[in-house]
């Protein structure tokens, strides 16, 4: 079997359920934005091993991605997709809640923007969570929603909360 299918060379693509769509259709270039947040993301989890400190988060880093590619079936899907296990959003929403917590315990509070820098990692983490911003803008201009939409949405507000308080972490033990 061949990787390319030629299909979209007209422009289009398919949705999950068959629908055909532009590939500037605002529901792709949500899951294109969450696409290039998991690939990110594994950008910043191969930048992380040797340095001990940041190493320590890989584990959550992964499963944060494993989280984002079931958001990005839903966003890829036109309607309801009752074939697709269920998104689980209270159980992904708590898992970040729980480490944005921790991670916050030895944090001073900010009351003024960050500017993004060494360590490296850090400024990564920065990157990211503009990713992940930019992908939850993708999902609010997703119009017809489906019910999904909304859980996805929050889910990326609250991952972009957990990417800054992993970067000032990392900054702070630099």
């Amino acid at each position: 079997m061949k990787l390319y299918t030629k299909t979209g060379d007209g422009g289009t693509t398919c949705l999950i359920g068959g629908k055909r769509v532009k590939k500037c259709d605002p529901r792709v270039c949500a899951y294109g934005d969450a696409d290039e947040l998991i690939s990110y993301l594994g950008v910043i989890r191969a930048h992380a091993y040797g340095d001990t400190a940041a190493e320590s988060y890989c584990e959550d880093l992964f499963q944060i991605q494993r989280h984002l590619f079931d958001i990005s079936s839903y966003l890829a899907c036109d309607g309801q997709c009752s074939f697709l296990p269920p998104l689980d959003t209270d159980t992904k929403l708590a898992f970040l809640e729980s480490k944005i917590d921790k991670l916050t315990e030895s944090l001073p509070k900010k009351f003024s923007f960050v500017i993004p820098g060494p360590p490296a990692i850090s400024a990564e983490l920065h990157v990211a969570r503009t990713i992940c911003r930019r992908c939850e803008r993708s999902i609010v201009a997703i119009e017809p929603k489906n019910d999904s939409d909304a859980d996805c949405s929050k889910y990326l507000n609250r991952l972009s909360d957990y990417l800054f308080a992993l970067a000032q972490v990392l900054e702070k033990q630099s």
